[in-house]
């Protein structure tokens, strides 16, 4: 099952009343809303994760959950099944020998994931673990930054259609959008990217990542492993966003507008 065939299923029309508030009167009608599921993801047949989130791009999300996490590099991932059963999908895939420990390590603590990224890790040691540094490093004129974001809309067909998706883009250093991905959950869109990336064969350091999500840690540190030099966000970060990016070495603007942004870590000039 490809990621086109599952992209219909992104979507559901629900019906509505439409009400005003200086009158009583209602009108009915529809409203198109993405779908949010659960997702299970299983590798080397055992369960490690539940997520929450819309089932489109599939395959690219279980590769890029997986590089993210540091389970397995793209070249490790066997080709993923998708299969949808009732209420939910379940993403199958085989990791490396050497996954197998963090798999079992993970799958005892971690039976669902609302997005936070830390659930199930019941130590703080654990969660803020040293970031490998980023080595790559880019050059964007800040006039590809503002064409990225103008053009960023055009790859978002799941926010136009319902007004409540998440969008992440990685863009050539001369703002041309190479690839868009999009979910109801701003880390799962981000993982699909990854994902999408790595199995089209498309290099991440070469290039810059635009999200539409809040800037958190969680996006930072998949970010930081996923090896892109670069991320700019329309949103605010939060402290620790910050701090793991600037103990990394990861260029961020946030609160990017067509105008204006805040480059808040910029180790290598590269804000041009």
């Amino acid at each position: 099952m490809t990621a086109s065939q599952n992209q219909p299923s992104a979507i559901r029309e629900v019906s509505v009343q439409r009400m005003t508030y200086d009158t009583a009167a209602a009108t009915p009608g529809s409203r198109a809303v993405p779908i949010e599921a659960p997702i299970a993801l299983e590798f080397n047949g055992i369960g490690y994760a539940v997520m929450m989130g819309t089932p489109s791009d599939l395959e690219d999300f279980v590769a890029g959950f997986t590089i993210s996490e540091g389970l397995a590099t793209a070249d490790e991932i066997t080709e993923p099944s998708v299969s949808e059963l009732a209420g939910g999908w379940i993403v199958r895939a085989q990791l490396p020998d050497r996954s197998m420990p963090r798999i079992l390590e993970r799958a005892r603590n971690r039976v669902s994931e609302s997005g936070c990224g830390i659930c199930g890790i019941d130590s703080i040691a654990a969660a803020l673990a040293p970031l490998p540094p980023v080595r790559a490093g880019i050059s964007v004129d800040r006039a590809a930054i503002a064409r990225a974001l103008a053009r960023l809309r055009d790859h978002q067909m799941l926010g136009r259609a319902t007004g409540a998706t998440h969008a992440a883009a990685f863009c050539s250093p001369a703002g041309d959008i190479v690839l868009g991905r999009e979910d109801v959950g701003r880390h799962n869109a981000l993982d699909k990217l990854i994902g999408g990336l790595a199995r089209q064969g498309t290099a991440t350091a070469a290039g810059f990542v635009v999200l539409t999500a809040r800037c958190s840690q969680e996006l930072v540190e998949k970010a930081v492993r996923a090896g892109f030099p670069m991320v700019v966000t329309i949103s605010a970060p939060t402290s620790l966003a910050v701090d793991r990016a600037r103990e990394a070495g990861l260029a961020l603007a946030v609160l990017a507008r067509d105008d204006t942004m805040l480059v808040v870590n910029d180790p290598r000039s590269s804000f041009g």
